[in-house]
């Protein structure tokens, strides 16, 4: 292992090449040597045509991350699970600049494992008849101007989704500290990301690995336990540059993101909308006695937030697919951390606990709707989200609530009576004719049985057998004026629809 400066990293990688960048989302990005490498470009040219490959693409939606990196000329192609907060790069996949493909974020994450331990891919079920399927879009992100790299055949009479590994060249890593050997800890880290597979995939291919660190350590100053990748996969080490550290783009450093315990975090601001829905939420999931939780990126993760100020909601553990086991979800630009978590694991860990059916319950978030129940959070208009690992999770629970705003872009709510009142519709509507893209596919959902409920401020529906019902409408609100204009797709009222809980519609101050 070599200590060298940020600029003399950038130098080593080649035109061509294909790097695996770390982080997860918000959190743990490199930015020193991703920084340097666009610091190079801009002032040599070089290097160019990379390939990119990442489970969850790191940015802060200006500019940081791996949104530094989104140059023409500097890359060729990128696969990726979570866009959501690169949109340089994304854009640059819209319009066809460079090749680009979104694969779930799950199945990246377990390809790291699979290059490394040299094997041709991944076979999974995740995927089918959403538009990862061969047979839908075969996940290009402009269709027409690249051919699918997804295999789809059949296992037992069952169709299923080849995933094919790729040669890594490069992996830019980052830890806390590193020794004179190269073990690297990563002990102020909020998420360990995939930082150990992409490790070893880079290495076995013969490939080198890059590590940004926040300071050197003396010889056996890390304890073994502690190391989260060998020296003996560490090539060269970075020590960043001020500023370029922070654990999320949310905070600079948080203790309480990495301490144990149930200490108090810090209040969010929680719109009245985003209060409702948490509350139903938190009543869905205590009347199926849920007890292991996934948490999505928006108002899901702020279902923690809600849970915390009630003590009958202490024995719900909450998890976010970065490896994040137990406390308290962090939101917005810190999402992928939490607050007093009780355990740390691998991110493709993590999945392979949800894709074997350890969750009984998922709250995800949703773009757009149809009337059949399909589900689009990852791309619409001229913008490019990705799917993230909403597919491997929403494929892998029986219980799905997606949680959400009737209305997006503008949306004012009011306290009227015992409910509410629309003050000022959003601009756009959610439960649409068709979807722009099949993230979530009601076929499937159906073929497997899932309970699948949309929450909304103002309603609550469900999905059965193709059909969307209206199970419940908030107090004060109409159908023929708040409901009807509001649905583009078909919709059924259930026999049984009622008023949502007027308990739902108390206006706390504490999150606002």
């Amino acid at each position: 292992m070599r200590v060298i400066k940020d600029f003399q990293a950038a130098q080593l990688i080649n035109d061509g090449w294909t790097i695996v960048p770390g982080g997860f989302g918000s959190c743990g990005h490199p930015e020193s040597l991703t920084k340097a490498l666009e610091d190079r470009f801009k002032s040599e040219g070089k290097p160019r045509n990379l390939k990119l490959l990442f489970a969850s693409a790191s940015g802060d939606r200006n500019g940081s991350g791996v949104d530094r990196l989104a140059h023409p000329g500097l890359i060729s192609s990128a696969i990726g699970g979570f866009w959501g907060l690169t949109p340089k790069l994304g854009r640059m996949a819209m319009q066809g600049v460079i090749e680009g493909h979104n694969w779930p974020q799950g199945i990246v994450s377990q390809l790291y494992r699979a290059i490394a331990a040299g094997k041709p891919g991944v076979w999974s079920s995740i995927g089918l008849e959403t538009f990862f399927d061969p047979d839908v879009e075969g996940a290009c992100i402009k269709n027409g101007a690249n051919k699918t790299m997804i295999k789809k055949s059949e296992e037992g009479g069952n169709p299923i989704l080849f995933y094919p590994s790729v040669q890594v060249n490069c992996a830019l890593l980052r830890g806390t500290s590193s020794d004179p050997e190269g073990n690297i800890s990563m002990n102020k880290e909020v998420s360990y990301s995939d930082a150990l597979a992409q490790a070893m995939a880079a290495r076995n291919c013969g490939g080198i690995v890059i590590v940004q660190v926040e300071k050197l350590v003396d010889k056996h100053s890390i304890s073994p336990q502690d190391v989260r990748i060998p020296g003996i996969l560490v090539d060269y080490v970075v020590v960043a540059n001020h500023g370029e550290h922070d654990q999320t783009y949310g905070a600079p450093y948080d203790s309480a993101y990495l301490s144990a315990g149930y200490g108090i975090p810090p209040a969010v601001s929680m719109s009245y909308a985003e209060q409702i829905i948490t509350r139903r939420a938190l009543q869905e999931i205590d009347s199926l006695n849920a007890r292991i939780i996934s948490l999505g990126i928006g108002i899901p993760a702020l279902i923690a937030q809600a849970a915390r100020s009630s003590s009958c909601h202490q024995s719900l553990t909450f998890t976010v697919e970065s490896g994040q086991i137990g406390g308290c979800p962090a939101p917005g630009l810190s999402f992928g951390a939490s607050y007093h978590p009780a355990a740390l694991i691998e991110q493709s860990a993590l999945f392979d606990f949800y894709e074997g059916g350890g969750l009984d319950l998922s709250c995800l978030g949703f773009a757009e709707v149809d009337g059949l129940g399909n589900v689009n959070v990852s791309r619409f208009n001229d913008q490019l989200y990705g799917a993230g690992g909403f597919i491997n999770i929403s494929q892998s629970t029986d219980t799905l609530l997606f949680c959400g705003t009737f209305t997006a872009s503008g949306l004012e709510v009011g306290q009227k009576g015992a409910g509410i009142c629309i003050k000022k519709e959003g601009e756009i509507r959610k439960f649409v004719q068709k979807v722009s893209q099949i993230t979530f596919s009601a076929k499937n959902a159906k073929r497997k049985g899932q309970v699948v409920k949309f929450i909304t401020e103002r309603a609550v529906l469900s999905l059965k057998d193709g059909v969307i019902y209206l199970e419940e409408i908030a107090p004060e609100i109409t159908l023929e004026r708040d409901i009807i204009p509001n649905i583009e797709g078909n919709f059924a009222i259930s026999a049984d629809c009622k008023y949502m809980d007027e308990a739902l519609f108390v206006h706390n101050t504490i999150y606002t």
